[in-house]
């Protein structure tokens, strides 16, 4: 009797980052700015190596896969909580925030592999130099990227199965600004212990096994660097991981202390600032340190503006 009594949800409402009115309008006009930046410079990068024939090789292959994978990532969060700023209508269907969850879950799984991939395009090119073409040759990659975004999607969709089995009757807010499992879990009505484990299983598996392997390839490259006589031989080798190394750093700091803590030890209100640095600044940063960093990169803009003031004249 008490089941047929509860009333089941067919919505949600994202508080958001803030509710004072004065703050969303900063947050519009600045979420707006990073949202248009970042969409700017992963596009930028993804022309750059389509466009410059020295940047043909897998190194910057992957580099405009992961763009791609960075501009599906922060669109699976900031339309939606740029809208909710300017219209001031938080809500979210059940059907709209599994969506949501799901795209969020794909592209984040997929960028952590793609990671690993590239920390093993590394490792390739520096451990094992005459036989780099080989290991990373077009049919390998293009296997890479299919197991990449197969298990970025083999994950959105067994936690999405198990989140959103559970009933949700009760209160219908959403201490965040899209729908991620964590503050989602929270609002059930049923036993959640299942699919917790589940959820950390998942994901913890994938984190762990991609940050080890990560770990691993460095560890191999460190070896393999120690071995060149010279100091400038060494600083020039291990440049080209110093952005990849950012990266990781940047990325996987924050989501392991999202994701891999107990239910307990969660803060709704921590979460959702942490989750800014993850999902909106993490893509904002990307094509600054890929650019800043990258001689090749910025030699190829460089060469790309001189072109077209060459055209002008």
């Amino acid at each position: 009797m008490e089941r047929k009594n509860q009333t089941i949800l067919t919505e949600f409402i994202l508080l958001g980052l803030s509710d004072d009115p004065n703050i969303q309008s900063v947050l519009f006009a600045t979420g707006l700015l990073i949202y248009m930046f970042t969409l700017a410079g992963n596009l930028a990068i993804i022309i750059l190596i389509q466009t410059d024939r020295h940047l043909q090789t897998p190194m910057y292959f992957l580099l405009s896969n992961l763009s791609f994978t960075e501009i599906c990532y922060i669109s699976s969060t900031m339309p939606k909580m740029l809208w909710d700023l300017m219209s001031g209508n938080k809500t979210i269907s059940f059907a709209g925030c599994a969506l949501q969850m799901y795209c969020f879950l794909t592209t984040a799984a997929t960028e952590g592999v793609l990671l690993l991939v590239m920390a093993y395009d590394r490792y390739a090119a520096i451990c094992h130099p005459l036989h780099y073409t080989l290991l990373m040759s077009q049919p390998v990659l293009r296997w890479l990227l299919v197991v990449s975004w197969g298990i970025g999607s083999l994950n959105a969709t067994v936690n999405i199965a198990f989140v959103f089995s559970l009933d949700f009757c009760g209160p219908n807010k959403i201490v965040h600004f899209f729908c991620d499992i964590p503050p989602v879990l929270h609002l059930s009505c049923s036993d959640t212990s299942l699919a917790e484990l589940v959820t950390f299983t998942i994901s913890g598996s994938i984190m762990i096994v991609t940050v080890s392997l990560i770990v691993l390839s460095y560890v191999l490259i460190i070896l393999s660097v120690l071995k060149i006589s010279t100091a400038q031989g060494r600083i020039k080798t291990f440049s080209t991981c110093a952005s990849h190394l950012t990266v990781v750093s940047i990325f996987y700091s924050t989501a392991i202390f999202t994701y891999m803590r107990p239910s307990s030890s969660h803060s709704m209100e921590d979460d959702r600032v942490i989750s800014v640095l993850y999902t909106i600044i993490t893509p904002l940063l990307n094509p600054l340190i890929y650019s800043l960093k990258n001689k090749e990169m910025q030699a190829a803009l460089l060469n790309i503006l001189g072109k077209k003031q060459h055209c002008q004249l």
